[in-house]
């Protein structure tokens, strides 16, 4: 299975506002999850027959405004194998801000700073050296 890209993630502070905004794009909401424990919402909107590439929408319930661009979140992309596509950017240089520990996550930054979030293709894999056990290294 080749990389695919996933979603972009933003921050948003008034959900319904933002999805009002996308709708008239034709962006609908495809589905949501709410983490109560967290205090934060993420909200997936789509046009139709583009499902597989959502904006996903950050809510976290007790923010009070972004400033200075820390509204945009992430891109995420799948991957086949994790580790083997961390190694890969650690070979080159690349830190891995949020390493793999779980074999299903891991955050990296282009040489511009965004974010980018890899996730497993299909089931975690177990966890393995050196990802379990590094720590983070910085903000992702």
């Amino acid at each position: 299975m080749p990389t695919k890209y996933l979603h972009t993630m933003i921050r948003v502070s008034d959900p319904e506002a933002t999805k009002a905004f996308f709708a008239i794009l034709g962006l609908r909401e495809i589905r949501r999850y709410e983490n109560e424990a967290g205090r934060f919402s993420l909200i997936f909107l789509a046009a139709e027959g583009d499902e597989d590439a959502p904006v996903e929408l950050t809510h976290n319930w007790d923010e009070s405004g972004y400033t200075g661009g820390r509204n945009f979140g992430h891109l995420a992309y799948r991957v086949d194998d994790i580790y083997a596509m961390c190694a890969k950017f650690q070979a080159t240089g690349v830190t891995i801000n949020r390493p793999p520990r779980d074999g299903h996550m891991a955050f990296i930054r282009t040489p511009d700073g965004i974010s980018l979030e890899l996730l497993q293709a299909g089931d975690a894999l177990p966890p393995a050296e050196p990802w379990a056990s590094m720590p983070n290294t910085g903000s992702w």
